[in-house]
Parts: structure tokens; C-alpha cells; sequence
């Protein structure tokens, strides 16, 4: 029976298929929809517009979600510093909450029957955009037919080709899923546990050379200003500084992690605009919270990014870490100090009028201003009373041996 279904396009492989089966093979009337999360230029969007309609759908939307996608979600992973396994922005993990959402809202704008995208059954997009869906728009079908199909890229090029789709079929060896906070690179060499992409893999080649001093300006934990360029919005500055570090080769590595389903996963990214501000960011708050602050922040922001990372965006455990990420960022304010060079980048400091090194309380190593010697060594007794007293009762329990 044909259904109106909203389907997730991106116009790479594996939706193009979508595309196609539910069309021709099934008979449903489908409409696509193409959440810009900061992956496409707009001569890319048109392009995949077109694209969409040649393969036969009934209508395409295009959804600009960038600003909004920083806002729900990128800003809290800066303010927490998130790295998955000390590794991974969760570039893709991220923005595929993003577009489950929106996709959602059009499946209701649309009042369709079923949704349907074109996650394979072995990672974890399946399971982020079925919660999502299930959540939001509980009773509409779920279609995923890379994933029931069990198909290989192999096999969904030979069907394209056999339906005389034109595509790049020899770009499409390598999924690339490029977005506002990074872009990940799979295919054959991520498949197992050794191998590193090729240089022609990475979406961004090595075109800078030397070595260039970048200044990140932050207020209240958010990018605001590089170098002395200023942006209306964050997302803005993301964007930019991309253009001038991207080029270095910074931010590529490979991300080995276990997935929502079980099983271990790997996978190549490149990211250098989100590693630089995830590290910088972390060097001023280093500098401007105090030792209780840096700590509990880092048990929140773990657990913050595992569970956003297994598509619980929704549960309102959230809502909660957010709000204390966000007041943690009440004196995160100052401007810090990046060195990049080819593949690699340092950051040499940070000015802040919030910086609690300041050098009217002393300096570290060589003299202070808050206290005595004296202080000092009535204070290290007391700090270890407790333990001594331990020590003291358990010898006299049981004597050391001689």
C-alpha cells in the first residue's frame, strides 16, 4: 500500500538508494528533507535539490540548521570540553540529533505515514534517529531499508547504475558526513582494527605551510572573536577559524569506540576548528575556575557526552547538566593564545581579568603573598591528622613485623 513518507536526504549513496527502492520498488510517494548542519555550501544544496527530484521525489525541503544546531547542542560540548574517549568531538554523533529533530517536524508539517532514512544496521545513527522518531512521532512507521536489506555499497552502486542513476560512484567508496563541528571519513581502511586513510581521503588537503599565531577571544565559555575578526554568532566563528586552521591538516585522527548496539567501531575524522576551540577553551577554564569547579564540571560533562552520544538528548537529565555547564561559565571570559602548524598546534597562553594565576597572590615555585611557613606546616598536619591517626591505631592493632 503506498504511504507518504518524509525521507532524511543527504544526496550521498545510501539515501540516493532510499530514494529509488521506495519510489520505484515499493510505490510510496516520498518527500525529502536536507538538514544543513553546517555541511553544505549553498551551491551544494541546490545541487542536491536537483539531484533529489531527478531520482523521483514528490517534493524537497531544505532545512538551515546551523545556528540552531550550535545552540542545542555544540555550545554545551564546548563548555564541557567533550571528547569521546578522550578522542572524538562527536562531530557526526551530534548533528544527527539535530537533523532526527527536524526531520521529525516535517514528517508532522506533512502529516506523513512514515519516515524513513538510510542508516546501515551496523552503527549508531539507527539507533539515534529511531529514539529520536519514536519520541516524537510515536506511531509513524520507521522505514530503513539499507539497514533491513542488510545491503553493501557494493551492491546499492550496481542497483543505482542498473536504475541509470548518474552519480560519483568512485566518491561514494568513502562515506563522508561533513557538518559544522567536524567531518568523519569511513571505508575500507576503518573497517578493521589497523589501516589509516590515504592523504586523497581527507575532505581537506594539506595547503599551508610555517606556522601562524591564532587568537581565540571568549565570553561567558563562547567563541566570539578570531583574531580581530568578530561574528554576530558563534557558529560564525566556528566557520571561519575552519578556513584558517583546516588547511594544516589539524584535527585528523581515527576514533576507535564502542557503538550504542555493542559492538567496537572505528572510524577516521578530521575536525580542526572544534579540536583547537575544544583545547583552548579547556586552557582558559584552567586558568579561571577554581579546583572544585574543573572537577565536578568533568564527571557532568563525561557522562554529558556518553549520553548524547547514545542519542539521549532528550532524556531531561540533560536540561539539568546544561544549566550547571552554563553557570560554570560565568568567568570564562578571555583571550587565548594557539600556535598552528602543519598537522599539529599548541596553545602558548591566555589573558584573562579573571585569571586566577595572577601574580598579586604569588607565583607558583618561588614565593606567596596569602601566608606564612608557619601557616603551612600547621596546615599539612592538620590536612593529614585523619590518616596518621589510621596508621597509628592499625600499628598498634597489629605491630609491624621485624
Amino acid at each position: 500500500m503506498a504511504k507518504k513518507v518524509v525521507l532524511g536526504f543527504s544526496g550521498g549513496l545510501d539515501t540516493s538508494y532510499c530514494v529509488k527502492y521506495l519510489t520505484e520498488d515499493l510505490g510510496h510517494e516520498v518527500h525529502s528533507v536536507i538538514v544543513n548542519t553546517g555541511g553544505f555550501t549553498d551551491d551544494e544544496l541546490k545541487s542536491i535539490e536537483a539531484h533529489a527530484h531527478t531520482l523521483g521525489v514528490k517534493s524537497h525541503k531544505t532545512v538551515n540548521a546551523v545556528k540552531s544546531y550550535y545552540d542545542s547542542i555544540i555550545k554545551y560540548l564546548v563548555y564541557g570540553n567533550v571528547l569521546k574517549n578522550n578522542t572524538y568531538p562527536l562531530s557526526v554523533s551530534a548533528e544527527r540529533l539535530s537533523q532526527a529533530l527536524h526531520i521529525a517536524d516535517h514528517v508532522l508539517e506533512l502529516n506523513a505515514e512514515a519516515v524513513a532514512h538510510g542508516s546501515t544496521g551496523a552503527g549508531n545513527d539507527q539507533v539515534r534517529f529511531d529514539m529520536i522518531f519514536n519520541i516524537m512521532i510515536p506511531g509513524v512507521e520507521i522505514i530503513t531499508p539499507i539497514r533491513d536489506l542488510k545491503l553493501s555499497r557494493e551492491q546499492e552502486i550496481e542497483y543505482l547504475k542498473s536504475k541509470g542513476v548518474q552519480m560519483n560512484f568512485e566518491k561514494s567508496m568513502y562515506s563522508i558526513n561533513k557538518g559544522l563541528w567536524g567531518t568523519s571519513v569511513g571505508g575500507k581502511e576503518t573497517l578493521s582494527s589497523k589501516g589509516m586513510l590515504p592523504e586523497e581521503a581527507w575532505p581537506t588537503q594539506v595547503t599551508k605551510q610555517g606556522s601562524e599565531e591564532v587568537r581565540l577571544h571568549f565570553e561567558k565559555g563562547e567563541l566570539r572573536k578570531v583574531n580581530d575578526k568578530q561574528f554576530q554568532h558563534p557558529s560564525d566563528c566556528i566557520q571561519y577559524l575552519q578556513t584558517i586552521v583546516g588547511p594544516y591538516g589539524i584535527g585528523r585522527d581515527i576514533h576507535v569506540g564502542d557503538t550504542i548496539i555493542g559492538i567496537k567501531g572505528r572510524v577516521g575524522f578530521e575536525a580542526a576548528a572544534p579540536m583547537v576551540i575544544l583545547k583552548a577553551h579547556h586552557a582558559l577554564e584552567k586558568h579561571v575556575l577554581t579546583k572544585w569547579q574543573l572537577s565536578l564540571k568533568d564527571q557532568l560533562s563525561q557522562f554529558y557526552g556518553n549520553w548524547l552520544h547514545e542519542g539521549q538528548i532528550l532524556d531531561p537529565v540533560m536540561r539539568d547538566i546544561e544549566s550547571f555547564l552554563e553557570t560554570s561559565q560565568r568567568n570564562v571570559t578571555g583571550e587565548v593564545f594557539v600556535e598552528v602548524q602543519p598537522y599539529r598546534f599548541q596553545v602558548t597562553g591566555i589573558e584573562s581579568a579573571f585569571d586566577l594565576m595572577s601574580a598579586r597572590f604569588g607565583k607558583y615555585g618561588e614565593m606567596n603573598m596569602g601566608w606564612t611557613g608557619q601557616d603551612v606546616r600547621g596546615f599539612s598536619k592538620i590536612f593529614g591528622n585523619q590518616t596518621m591517626i589510621y596508621h597509628q591505631v592499625k600499628d598498634a592493632v597489629t605491630p609491624k613485623k621485624i
